[in-house]
């Protein structure tokens, strides 16, 4: 049986300092590619849920094409594909961003579109007897409701698309995944430094959902818990 040798990554300051580099950038892309996804999701879910003309079949078309495809799929076709069709070079961090927004905005505009379907008829109907521009109730009652009552499962989503940013490595993103393979191409110690990553993973997954249930309690304080 093979020895444990954790200690030829922890004792190594450059294997250590590729770990941290590498999960500063991990987070750093979902953090990013989920507020820029949020912002599109919102969006994309008030043209389905309002069903305005042609734009709400090109949103389904544009949801329903990114959900039903993988993301390693789309994020070779970004930072590869488009390229060589419009003649444009981003660095590999920006097309891996790129992937992850769009990726991100068709999972939370399908959520949103769910959290929009419950808000109560009444409320609408109270805020156009008000005189309220339909933009505005969007923005006042029926969004904010929506997103409250789905928090959980934007919660959830965001931890699972974290948890796949592991393939952005494929297209040269030095982000987590891409440290632990270069460590183990170096070290040879495949066991120590995928049980590593695991742990490391799973600490971070940890600390956004914390950071996560934090902003929960901040922003929806006004949400009656039944």
């Amino acid at each position: 049986m093979a020895s444990l040798r954790f200690f030829e990554i922890y004792r190594n300051p450059d294997y250590l300092w590729l770990l941290a580099q590498g999960a500063l950038v991990s987070a750093g892309l979902t953090v990013a590619g989920g507020v820029c996804g949020f912002l599109c999701a919102i969006l994309l879910a008030a043209v389905r849920h309002y069903r305005v003309p042609v734009l709400s079949q090109a949103a389904t078309a544009y949801v329903e094409f990114i959900r039903n495809t993988p993301l390693i799929v789309q994020m070779f076709f970004i930072a590869f594909g488009l390229p060589m069709l419009l003649g444009y070079q981003w660095p590999f961090w920006a097309h891996a961003l790129l992937a992850l927004s769009v990726n991100f905005s068709a999972y939370f505009a399908e959520i949103l579109r769910a959290g929009l379907t419950s808000v109560a008829d009444g409320q609408i109907e109270a805020s156009d007897a008000l005189g309220l521009p339909r933009w505005l109730c969007f923005l006042k009652i029926s969004l904010p409701q929506a997103i409250a009552s789905m928090y959980p499962s934007l919660n959830s989503q965001f931890i699972f698309l974290f948890l796949t940013t592991g393939v952005i490595s494929e297209i040269g993103v030095t982000d987590l995944t891409w440290a632990g393979l270069y460590i183990d191409s170096r070290s040879f110690r495949s066991f120590e430094v995928f049980f590593t990553l695991t742990v490391i993973y799973v600490l971070m997954s940890l600390m956004f959902k914390s950071i996560l249930a934090l902003l929960h309690d901040r922003l929806f304080k006004w949400k009656v818990v039944r």
